[in-house]
């Protein structure tokens, strides 16, 4: 058993003791991030334990992880832009630098964001901003999780509608 999800969040997932998750989609799941200085921040996890890289996946499997970025991203998208009139876009990132499993950063970037920040990656945001408490996931992000919830859920439908009746 694991005492904490932190430390498997991909098992954690599978098992539903993971409290970031917000939707299972075809090839991970979609999660929200434990930080929220730039709300909105999600990511998408490959649902198999021991996936380090895109590249360990089947090609079909990696065509639905590849989908489920692009369906989380646009997600992201439009939750925010209906949150926040400042929403400017989303940066999507496959980097697997520090964590050694496969997943998807979906940034949302905003106009109010510092002007020497702004055009540049989110990792050059101050250490500050990372762990700072008022930044962390919490009960004042439910109204958050559940618009991207929500449009999860409307562009899976989407999806899973025939060609001709879109």
């Amino acid at each position: 058993m694991i005492d904490n999800w932190r430390d498997d969040r991909i098992g954690s997932a599978l098992n539903g003791a993971n409290p970031t998750v917000l939707r299972r989609l075809d090839a991970g799941f979609a999660v929200i991030g434990d930080v929220q200085f730039l709300p909105g921040y999600s990511v998408l996890l490959v649902d198999e334990p021991g996936v380090e890289r895109l590249s360990d996946l089947p090609q079909s499997k990696r065509m639905a992880f590849l989908a489920d970025m692009d369906r989380l991203g646009e997600a992201v998208e439009r939750a925010c832009r209906r949150l926040d009139p400042e929403f400017r876009r989303v940066n999507l990132e496959i980097l697997g630098n520090t964590d050694v499993f496969l997943h998807a950063h979906v940034w949302p970037r905003f106009e109010w964001e510092s002007p020497d920040l702004v055009r540049r990656p989110v990792w050059l945001y101050p250490a500050e901003n990372w762990r700072d408490p008022a930044s962390a996931l919490g009960p004042q992000h439910d109204a958050l999780r559940e618009a991207i919830g929500h449009e999860l859920d409307v562009l899976s439908e989407l999806a899973a509608m025939p060609e001709s009746a879109g």
